[in-house]
């Protein structure tokens, strides 16, 4: 097991009766793949919470249920990441392409 996925397990088992969970910009200091472990670890552990995500990185909310797009604090946009993704006109979807459609697995 990776030294963050047992760190995280470890947060995981002290915070397991908190029923939200706020994570705001917590991996944008690490490299994606330590992301990936760190999200998948995320929604494992605490699959029983409300979890909130504040990134910039795209591939970090693919996984979520549903995103919400902001510009200057105003809500653009929310729905699933296949809805978005299926918008011609979404900004979430204009986000995504201008990486090429390059993210994670799971964008489907």
């Amino acid at each position: 097991m990776h030294l963050v996925e047992r760190q995280l397990r470890c947060v995981a088992r002290a915070l397991r009766h908190s029923k939200i969970l706020l994570l705001d910009e917590a991996t944008a200091a690490i490299d994606t793949e330590t992301d990936r472990l760190i999200q998948d670890t995320i929604h494992e552990s605490f699959s029983s919470c409300t979890t909130l995500i504040i990134a910039h990185r795209l591939n970090t909310v693919m996984s979520c249920n549903r995103i919400m797009v902001l510009d200057q604090g105003q809500m653009l946009e929310f729905d699933t990441p296949a809805a978005l993704l299926a918008d011609v006109n979404s900004r979430f979807q204009a986000m995504f392409e201008a990486f090429d459609g390059k993210l994670i697995k799971g964008c489907e």
